[in-house]
């Protein structure tokens, strides 16, 4: 394997040049699969489920236990507190998902159905591409460069100097 970046060979995979410290990848090596959205999703529901039950059982704990004795440090009632504040995070973030579940829902069969539906297709092949288009006008084209029409002018006034 050569390095990209300065050329040198016989360079391992997955290991970094021994000339100017590149990272090598192995290219051989198959990429990952990309998860659905769908399981991000779920994976989101799910933790954020886990997360405010989690949170709201301590601060519980937290304040009954322990904030509830006379003396109790005020420390743990800024953790119950924090904790409290942590479920309340984590319920608009599972609503927020619940939401974009149900977009994606409704988004997703919608597209499909519009691709392969015969009235889509109808809309896209309606009109041939030569009645939607203008007749190029090619006498009124712009050379692409500057230069583009001057070198033949160069060679013509080369060719008059010499007869």
């Amino acid at each position: 394997m050569f390095c990209p970046r300065c050329g040198r060979a016989d360079q391992l995979p997955d290991t970094y040049c021994r000339q100017c410290g590149l990272l090598l990848p192995d290219l051989s090596k198959t990429i990952k699969r990309e998860r659905p959205a769908e399981e991000h999703l779920n994976a989101n529901t799910w933790l954020s489920v886990l997360t405010i039950v989690a949170s709201f059982t301590l601060s519980i704990l937290l304040f009954v236990v322990l904030g509830s004795k006379p003396g109790a440090h005020p420390l743990i009632h800024v953790t119950a507190g924090l904790l409290l504040a942590i479920g309340g995070w984590h319920i608009q973030s599972f609503i927020r998902t619940q939401q974009l579940k149900k977009q994606w829902k409704r988004r997703s069969p919608r597209a499909e159905i519009e691709a392969t539906s015969p009235e889509a297709q109808q809309v896209f092949n309606a009109a041939p591409t030569g009645k939607l288009l203008e007749e190029a006008d090619l006498a009124s084209t712009v050379p692409t460069s500057v230069t583009e029409n001057t070198t033949r002018h160069l060679a013509d006034a080369h060719q008059a100097k010499l007869l």
